[in-house]
This record gives structure tokens, sequence and C-alpha cells, in this order.
């Protein structure tokens, strides 16, 4: 591997002094050059964005009602001269990444480190594909946010979930930017001819002589379905409404299903009340069964998730004996259940999910920073994982590769990623094999955030016959047109 200038910096520091010896150069070995493919990381930029929700959205005992988005600029050079500006983009929600700080708290520190992550990156003087640059700086990025918490006095440290889903954008950036200085997709680029390490490199020997490419396809798939978000406290039909919104958009669960003609639907549950999470539940299959028999619609899913409410493996089990009990068409559809306990799998190692996955798949989300959480989650009965673009596109197209690998549930989840986040989003689930679908509920809670995108993605960010078009995301890097060239 070709030293770095910060590898030679530091060699030197550390180095003892010696007086300068001229040497012959006969028969010294060849220094071996980069290959032109490889790129630095030249410039970084960063800003943010502040959205209203059009109505609050409740999931996990919690409740947002704004977004801040942090757009991120990085101009590339590769070995072989080519250059290009890209584009990253994601919503910093903080709600989700840090609970464990009040919500302005929690945002202020995800700004803070935001602007650390822009000195961060722009310093680093690595060479490579876009997933060794993100290996090169992650040690970085959690140094930063380290650093973070320590200046902000936070009684609780930024998580490594918080800094991921702040890297996120300065990751999906330096992808974008790859894919565009060689006029491609950057899917593409997960091949040999762009990447010098294979996955062995990153997820151990069984991947050895594996690249990207075997998991992830270049081609997206034309359609993918949508699954709409149900939030904890979503009106589901007219009686539910105290005031009602008047911009043109449904304001229930029944009055979106014919709308966008939905076959997906993802219920958000609050936990910790068994009672309310059963009754939630029931009611939604009665509303969507009623509203899917008007429209003559017989094939339609639900996915769970409790956002970590579960306060253990027991309560999950009786909740599904109980629903199975009430409604066993509901059940039965029933795809999978997200996340049902909390987080920090190593805190409560006997809180398995064995039982429960023999059920349905259970997948991981809040728990999935790293290859080591992966590993422990299947440890423990989890049979899947939600790949999300706000962890970063190095990681989801690196545990995307894990998870087939090992066989597990695959399926894509979003942050309220509106305009060039859903884009990132979009092209990851439209390529990831066996996925089960996209959640996309910015068109939900803040559309006033993808209207900028509408007319440059028709299909995607309206949804028809419960679908999204995915097909047209080809365009270079991450399909998302940059601000500047």
């Amino acid at each position: 591997m070709a030293l770095t200038r910060r590898a030679l910096l530091r060699a030197a520091a550390t180095a003892p002094w010696l007086p300068f010896v001229p040497r012959p150069v006969f028969g010294a070995p060849s220094i071996v050059m980069p290959p032109d493919t490889d790129a630095r990381i030249v410039d970084v930029e960063h800003q943010f964005q502040d959205f209203q929700y059009r109505a609050p959205y409740q999931f996990g005992g919690r409740s947002v009602d704004r977004v801040t988005i942090l757009n991120v600029t990085c101009r590339l050079r590769t070995n072989g001269g080519r250059e290009a500006w890209g584009f990253g983009s994601m919503t910093l929600g903080n709600a989700w990444a840090f609970p464990a700080a009040p919500q302005d708290a929690g945002l202020g520190a995800m700004k803070a480190l935001a602007d650390e992550l822009r000195g961060v990156t722009k310093a680093c003087d690595d060479t490579g594909h876009p997933i060794d640059l993100f290996r090169a700086l992650e040690p970085d990025y959690l140094r930063a946010a380290a650093a973070v918490s320590r200046a902000r006095a936070l009684p609780t440290p930024v998580p490594k979930l918080c800094t991921l889903v702040v890297a996120s954008a300065f990751d999906a950036a330096i992808h974008d930017a790859y894919g565009k200085a060689f006029g491609v997709s950057v899917y593409e680029t997960y091949r040999p001819s762009f990447m010098r390490r294979d996955l062995s490199h990153d997820l151990g020997d069984a991947f050895k002589g594996e690249f990207l490419d075997r998991y992830v396809p270049v081609a997206p798939r034309p359609a993918i379905p949508v699954f709409h978000s149900v939030g904890a406290s979503d009106p589901l039909d007219a009686g539910d409404v105290r005031h009602r919104i008047d911009d043109g958009l449904p304001n229930t669960l029944e009055e979106w299903i014919p709308r966008d003609g939905l076959i997906r639907f993802k219920i958000k549950l609050n936990g910790g009340d068994l009672e309310q999470d059963f009754d939630r539940v029931v009611r939604i299959d009665r509303i969507v069964t009623r509203a899917q028999a008007a429209r003559g619609v017989r094939d339609w899913k639900y996915s769970l998730d409790f956002n970590e409410g579960c306060p253990n493996v027991g309560y999950l089990l009786e909740f599904l004996r109980r629903v199975r009990a009430a409604t066993p068409s509901g059940f039965d559809r029933i795809l999978y259940i997200e996340q049902p306990t909390a987080r920090d799998l190593k805190a409560d190692r006997a809180n398995v999910m064995h039982e429960a996955a023999k059920l349905r798949p259970v997948v991981i989300d809040e728990s999935l920073t790293d290859l080591g959480s992966l590993l422990l989650a299947r440890e423990m009965g989890y049979t899947g994982v939600a790949l999300k673009a706000c962890k970063g596109q190095s990681q989801a197209m690196l545990m995307a590769a894990a998870a087939q690998k090992f066989g597990m549930f695959v399926c894509v989840q979003d942050l309220t990623c509106p305009g060039a986040s859903l884009i990132h989003s979009a092209g990851i689930a439209a390529r990831v094999k066996g996925n089960a679908g996209i959640e996309a509920n910015a068109r939900q809670f803040v559309p006033s955030a993808n209207a900028p995108w509408e007319a440059r993605f028709p299909g995607l960010f309206t949804i028809r016959d419960g679908v999204m078009k995915t097909g047209q995301l080809t365009g270079p890097g991450l399909s998302a047109v940059a601000p500047r060239t």
C-alpha cells in the first residue's frame, strides 16, 4: 500500500535523526505507485437547511416536528487527473440518533460535529476508493465526536450511531464525486478495476477474493414497494382528525391508501403498553382491510417498528400471540419486525430473539453500527438488518454484502429523508438483492423539502400503485445533480 503524506509525516516525526549518506540505487526495489483510479479529497464545504413538518411524527415515545438537513459538497481528484464535485445530503435525526440528549442539545452537538468533520475530511491525505477513504476517516470522525462531547460538556457522549449519521453526508459526497469523476454511477466502481482491496479487508477471510459487485448490482430495479409510515400518533380515519391540514395532502391513513395505492405499511409502536400496542395494530389492520377491499386489493404487507420500545423479548412474544389470535390474516401480513428492544445489545446479552425470529424476521436498526454489532446480533437470534443511507454509503454497501453472505433478511429504511437523501436511499434500496422495499416518509411529513426535486425525478417523490420508480437512478455518482461542477 502506498504511503500517504500523513503517514510519511508521522514516520518522520517519530524516526531517530541520522545523517544523510548517499546509497547506490542499483537493484533497489521498485516503488509501487497507486493506480490512476485512486482519488484524493481536495476540498469540502457544508451548509444546513431547516424545515418544519406539516404534522408531528411520533415514534418510540418521541415526537418530531422539524428537521435540519446537512448538505455537503466534496471535490475529489484522481491520480489520473480526473476531478469532480460530489453532493451528499442527510437529515440530522437527533431524536433517533442521540435520544439520550434533549432535542436542542442533541441537534446542537450534531451541527457542531458537522463543523468539525468538514475540517477532518478536508485534511485527509489518504488516497483510494471512497470506501478506502471512509476506512481512513472513521477513526478520526469518532475522535472528533469525543472532542465535541468534551467541549460541550455533554452528560452523555455523542454515540457512534450519531457520528455515523453526521458523517454519512460527507461519505455520500465522496462516493458521488468519485462516480462523477469517471462519468458513471458509483455502483459501477464497486469492482476490482476500481477497488484495490477485496471485501476480506473489511469483513474477514470468508470474503477473500470477493468485491462489492458480487452483492450489489449496477442496474437498479425498475420499481420497489414503498412502506408508508404510520406514526404512533397519526390519524387513522376521519374520527381521529382534530385539526385538518388543508394543504392538498391526505390527513389520515385511510385517505393515503387510495391516493398512493399503498401496499406496504410500516406501523410505528411505542412499546411499554401492551394493550395500547395491540389495539393500535388491530385497528390499523381493520382500517387497511376496509380501504383495500374498496380498491379490490388483496395483497399487502405490514412491518412493525417498536424503535426499541419493548422492555424485553417476552413483551414482543406476548404481543405477537395476541395479534395472531385477534386477526390471523393481519398476523400473516407481518413481513418483519424492526428493533423491538434496546439498541445496546451488549448490555443485555440474555435478551435474545431466537423464539421471536421463528415467527417473523427480527431485524436490527439502531443496533447496527459496524460488523461487530452485526455478528453479535446474529448470535443473539436476530435474523435481519435494516440498511440506511444515514449510516453512510460505505457502511450500507459493506453490511449489504455481509447480510447476504450470512443469509439474512434485508430491508432499507430512511430517516425521513427528503430530496437528495431520498435519491441516495432509493439507489441503495433498488440495488441490494432481496430487499423487501423502502421506507420513504418525507412525502408525508416534510413534503416542502422534496419540492425542488420532484420534477427532475418523476415517480420517486410521488408514489403511485404503492411503488417508487427507481429505474431512473442510473446517473453519474449517486444520481443527484450536484449544486456545482
